[in-house]
């Protein structure tokens, strides 16, 4: 999905401008394969031209820290997918992340983070706390967006990620969620709107597959304590060669350290003996 550097009247690229100018940070929510990664290098690209250094923190990014870490060794993949325990240790440390970032960089800085939330994915920085990075996470300031594809774009870019899942045009690609995985976090979705009473008509002809309407609800509910934007995206521009994670101008991620990532493993495994009662935690990640 490409936009024209030239395509100032598109309502997308209005919305993602304003961010780019006025905001401290700005998360794009959401499942895999709505279109985050695009647009936060849409956005990353408008807070440059804003003279805006760009700082990016991204679970696909920071995750295979936790996964590396000898006690991430621990907790392998299960069926493909990230096991609770560093779900969960990597939400407490993108929290702590978040405040230090903050407390440590000039306010022209921006922060663009992709949290997928779905299944416990840094659900931490959604959830309300004591702690004082709480207020900023609360504030205007820091936005989170959850692009919502109709049927139609999300039908291309799952067809896209198939694609890049055998054929790949930038490292980070590999770490994009399979595209079972992909479905599998669909299905969590959907059981989520089955416990919140989030009901469709669709949904009571049988098994449901991707609603927008639906998909909206959920994420709505879940960022019912943050400053949440649900951005519809009902069109695609034709892509180019290059990946999504390619920038054509300097950008900061912000990772764990090997050490942080070990530490955070540690405290999460001391706090959850009884792995049963994180999974269930881990299950109701749409409870806030």
């Amino acid at each position: 999905m490409r936009r024209t550097a030239g395509d100032v009247d598109d309502p997308i690229d209005r919305r993602l401008r304003l961010l780019a100018e006025t905001c401290r940070a700005v998360w794009f929510a959401g499942l895999p394969g709505t279109g985050k990664s695009f647009l936060t290098q849409r956005l990353a690209g408008f807070a440059n031209a804003a003279d805006r250094p760009v700082h990016l923190l991204q679970w696909d990014v920071a995750r295979p820290v936790f996964e590396a870490a000898p006690a991430g060794r621990r907790h392998p993949l299960r069926d493909g997918i990230t096991d609770p325990i560093i779900r969960k240790a990597a939400g407490v440390w993108a929290r702590q992340a978040m405040a230090r970032w903050h407390a440590d960089h000039p306010p022209a800085d921006i922060l663009i983070g992709e949290c997928p939330l779905v299944g416990h994915r840094f659900v931490e920085l959604v959830r309300p706390d004591t702690d004082p990075v709480e207020q900023f996470l609360a504030g205007e300031a820091c936005a989170f967006v959850v692009p919502v594809p109709s049927v139609e774009v999300r039908r291309v870019l799952e067809g896209e990620r198939d694609r890049r899942s055998v054929d790949p045009r930038h490292d980070r690609e590999q770490e994009d969620a399979l595209p079972a995985v992909l479905r599998a976090l669909w299905d969590e979705v959907v059981d989520a709107a089955k416990q919140l009473g989030i009901e469709s008509d669709a949904g009571k002809r049988g098994p449901l597959s991707y609603h927008p309407a639906v998909y909206a609800r959920v994420y709505g509910h879940v960022l019912a304590r943050r400053h949440a934007h649900i951005l519809p995206v009902d069109r695609l521009i034709p892509t180019s060669a290059a990946s999504v994670y390619a920038f054509p101008f300097p950008t900061h991620d912000v990772v764990p350290a090997p050490l942080e990532a070990e530490a955070c493993i540690e405290a999460v495994e001391a706090q959850y003996a009884d792995l049963d009662a994180l999974d269930r935690e881990v299950a109701r990640w749409y409870l806030v």
